[in-house]
């Protein structure tokens, strides 16, 4: 009786080559295969529904940069900041849409991460080079905080449904002090407690000055929106049948999420503008003031919100650094690997938030040189490449519509956070 031979795709070989492999062969290495992917935080559970999505979605969202969109506002103005905060809602909710359509594009496959789809649309290297290198700024840029003893036991949580609790805990924080900004904003409106007559003008007193603050400006409004980073391991998490895919309860989710979106930002922007004008601080908190109560219940609230943040966007981080142990160093899957990584992880990051407090003046420099890319134009150059649309459709202009627009926000809006980071040089310190 002659041995069981079937194909397979070689990983190794150039080009996916199809190899002949014995049947036992390929049980065996499908068998070790998904005992691995039960084992990574990203594919390990999958039992997820629709509302995970959305408030995982609003942790990912929105974070403590919507409290400076204000300031952003006043460097904008009134016609540029309005319209720059709605298109970037609309096409950033566009390119999120394209994300959750392209994860199960292939029937039978998921792209579970966002580096797996980057290989599909640019080949294998490429892919990894064009996509890692950026989703890994954006997700370690969201870590820079000195809260290690709280990471220290909750990055041990092993994947993503594990952390729900605290990714509701936190969307509900971010919603909540959102809402503490611009009511107390009204609030002070109308009884009259404001200490300076409101201005609406530049804040600079110089033409130079006055463009490099809006290019900065445009890298807050992107760092605002950099959510889609995580959007692929979020939907992995979900069941998915041909009769069921993921993508329904996802998008679903992801509306709901979009919806808080927009009862976060547009009202703490335009409503703090109203208010305080060119005179309102990066952190519009700090220019409320009082009462001193409702002020640290909100900073109370960022901080949960930055908590549950970091544990959502360490997730994927982990799941890279445990794929490569695991896939390419070929370490065996145990809770001692997961120990040493995820806490050598966070130390590296308080280590880095204790030695440069002065971290947060990058935003508007990662903001567009990072964020803006995965976020804003990078889905839609994945979708060009895989779907192919005909030339000047629809679908072929908005894409290069996006691909434009985002290309400008990368290019022009580290130019002002760059030019920022320059003049307060001089105020700069390390372990201060």
């Amino acid at each position: 009786m002659g041995t069981e031979t079937r194909t397979s795709e070689n990983p190794i070989a150039s080009g996916n080559q199809k190899v002949a492999f014995p049947a036992a062969e390929i049980d065996k290495r499908t068998a070790e295969q998904k005992a691995i992917d039960d084992w990574l935080p990203i594919t390990s559970s999958r039992n997820a529904k629709w509302w995970y999505s959305a408030f995982h979605n609003v942790t990912a969202m929105v974070g403590a940069g919507v409290l400076s969109l204000p300031s952003a506002m006043a460097s904008l103005g009134w016609g540029p900041g309005v319209v720059i905060l709605v298109l970037s809602w609309i096409i950033t909710l566009y390119t999120l849409w394209q994300m959750v359509e392209m994860h199960e594009m292939i029937p039978g496959k998921r792209f579970d991460r966002y580096h797996e789809l980057g290989q599909h649309a640019f080949g294998e290297k490429l892919g990894l080079w064009i996509v890692v290198p950026q989703q890994l700024i954006c997700e370690v840029d969201h870590f820079i905080m000195i809260f290690g003893s709280v990471h220290f036991v909750l990055s041990h949580l092993p994947n993503f449904n594990t952390i729900s609790g605290i990714s509701l805990a936190a969307a509900i924080m971010s919603l909540s002090y959102s809402t503490i900004a611009w009511v107390a904003s009204v609030d002070k409106r109308v009884h009259n407690h404001i200490d300076v007559a409101v201005e609406y003008g530049y804040k600079a007193s110089t033409s130079a000055g006055t463009v490099f603050n809006f290019l900065n400006a445009l890298g807050d409004v992107a760092f605002a929106y950099a959510g889609h980073n995580v959007v692929l391991e979020i939907q992995a998490t979900i069941p998915s049948s041909p009769e069921k895919p993921s993508k329904g309860p996802m998008w679903r989710g992801v509306l709901i999420a979009y919806l808080v979106v927009g009862l976060c930002y547009f009202p703490v922007a335009l409503v703090g503008y109203w208010v305080f004008g060119n005179s309102v601080d990066d952190n519009i908190l700090i220019t409320l003031n009082k009462p001193t109560w409702l002020i640290v219940t909100a900073n109370m609230f960022v901080v949960i919100h930055v908590i549950g943040s970091y544990q959502l966007y360490a997730m994927p981080v982990f799941d890279m650094i445990e794929t490569v142990m695991v896939k390419k160093l070929h370490f065996e899957p145990s809770w001692l690997l997961r120990f040493v990584v995820r806490n050598v992880y966070v130390a590296f990051t308080m280590f880095v938030g204790i030695t440069f407090p002065f971290f947060g003046a990058l935003l508007g420099f990662f903001g567009g040189f990072a964020f803006a890319p995965t976020t804003y134009f990078l889905p839609c150059i994945m979708w060009l490449a895989i779907y192919k649309p005909r030339k000047f459709s629809l679908s072929w202009i908005t894409n290069w519509i996006c691909i434009v627009l985002g290309l400008l926000l990368m290019i022009l809006s580290p130019i002002g956070g760059l030019r920022s980071i320059i003049l307060n040089a001089k105020t700069y310190g390390f372990y201060q």
